[in-house]
């Protein structure tokens, strides 16, 4: 028997709100970079369209510029009851009825989105922007890809705690389930290319095994930069095998010996490494591929700042060609490396990635990958605005580019604002840029004091029970 798909009726209309809230205009700069079509054609792949817009107000495109609209405000602004008055207001502007004030329809509706279509978009986004980033973004006419990690915290439910279990030195119910998070970031754009997440603990739940598990993301002659935590040789055997160069700060348990291999400059060496014994993680097979010995280059170099303490820092890498690539030249790659802590920051800080909101493993997720989709959108605002006027995108403050945005957000998804317009808001988007403070240095403290309350140390249960205690004893807390 033949089985026959019936698609929502879902109106392309719908997709170009999302579309529009992110200056996705034909005529503008990257205007060809996740149009309206294409989101709608992500959520077909997975057969995840939903809503009928004749009778149903929630359909796929305003479930997802809804949420869209949550994780890149903040505050009060971040709850659903935000969201659906967001949604009401928009569609009362367009002559229609508004939906019922009661969240529970829209939270329903944002369970069905597709996290893997979300993934896919997250990916796609950033791959069409870095395939077109002009040459002088580049590196030495070469694209360049930070890795590193971080973690997030999520509320404390039976369900997260079973996916995400709080780290072993916590009391149960005192702590916080925690994810432990590897993301692949563009020197260029600084957009997410790739990123997974996983448990904080357990096998195979480090950075280094989430990042092995998305290095579909480099391409022949990109150049990976990276810390020590991934400096290992099946790391850089499994780039170099793919045509990808590396950059790494060399891992602290190797052994370093500059009276070692060929000499091709002061603390500038060639040296083969040896193929150590099969990790656990790795099969036979892939074992069987990775070369008997690694040719690398290792050199060291010191950072000195005036005023502080000087560091010696020792870099390996793939690039041997010390002429084409001379250690000063190896030294100012390792550099960029801070960037994507910079970048990390910025998701954590100003999309509140440091702690989800969504009380199930499975909510969790979509939440985290619609907060990499809006971070992304926003980068491509930011690279539109950086082409047409002539600027470095990195040089562009992401944080007051999301203000500029959710302040226009009402115009721009309901499209009245006019091409010029439109050219108008980039140039001011381009003028948000960052200052240059070199050597600037700032103490983690913090002046205002936000409460005098003591930190929880048992479980709230616990300390319910307490307080009815006292309170039946005449005892005051």
């Amino acid at each position: 028997m033949t089985t026959l798909t019936v698609y929502p009726q879902e109106s392309k209309a719908d997709f170009e709100i999302v579309a529009r809230s992110f200056l996705l205009e034909q005529g503008l700069p990257l205007a060809s970079v996740l149009p309206a079509s294409e989101i709608e054609g992500v959520f077909r792949r997975y057969d995840a369209l939903f809503g009928d817009t004749y009778n149903a107000v929630y359909t796929t495109a305003i479930v997802l510029w809804a949420f869209l609209s949550q994780v890149l405000a903040d505050g009060k602004m971040r709850s659903c009851a935000a969201a659906v008055a967001r949604v009401g207001n928009f569609l009362i502007a367009l002559g229609m009825a508004p939906p019922s004030t009661d969240t529970g329809e829209y939270c329903n509706a944002r369970k069905k989105l597709h996290e893997k279509a979300l993934h896919d978009l997250v990916v796609e986004a950033a791959g069409k922007i870095e395939q077109a980033v002009p040459d002088d973004w580049l590196w030495r006419g070469r694209h360049v890809k930070l890795v590193d990690g971080f973690t997030a915290t999520m509320p404390d439910t039976d369900e997260n705690q079973a996916e995400f279990p709080q780290q072993k030195s916590q009391k149960p119910g005192v702590g916080f389930p925690i994810m432990r998070v590897c993301v692949i970031l563009s020197l260029a754009t600084a957009c997410i290319l790739d990123g997974d997440l996983g448990p904080y603990s357990g096998k195979e739940t480090g950075e280094p095994a989430l990042f092995r598990g998305r290095l579909d993301a480099f391409r022949p002659g990109d150049v990976a930069l990276f810390d020590r935590y991934y400096s290992s040789y099946a790391m850089l055997a499994l780039l170099t095998l793919r045509g990808v160069d590396v950059c790494a700060r060399l891992h602290q348990r190797r052994r370093c010996d500059f009276r070692r291999g060929k000499r091709l400059g002061k603390y500038d060496r060639l040296v083969t490494w040896q193929r150590p014994a099969r990790p656990a993680w790795m099969d036979e097979a892939t074992y069987a591929t990775i070369p008997d010995t690694l040719r690398v280059r290792m050199l060291r170099f010191n950072i000195v700042v005036p005023g502080r303490r000087t560091r010696v820092i020792t870099v390996v890498t793939t690039l041997l060609d010390p002429k084409e690539y001379p250690a000063e030249t190896i030294a100012e790659l390792y550099g960029y490396r801070w960037n994507v802590e910079l970048d990390i920051r910025q998701i954590k800080q100003t999309l509140n990635l440091d702690h989800l909101r969504c009380k199930t493993p499975a909510m969790v997720r979509k939440e985290f990958w619609t907060t990499l989709l809006a971070y992304n959108l926003i980068r491509r605002i930011i690279c539109a605005a950086a082409v047409a006027h002539g600027k470095m995108p990195r040089r562009i403050s992401f944080t007051r580019t999301c203000a500029t945005i959710l302040a226009a957000w009402p115009t721009l998804s309901l499209g009245l604002y006019r091409p010029q317009a439109l050219a108008t808001l980039l140039e001011q988007i381009a003028s948000l840029q960052t200052p240059d403070r070199p050597g600037r240095i700032e103490p983690r403290v913090l002046k205002r004091r936000r409460h005098r309350y003591p930190l929880m140390r048992k479980p709230r249960r616990k300390l319910k029970q307490c307080l009815e205690h006292a309170t039946r004893c005449g005892k005051t807390t």
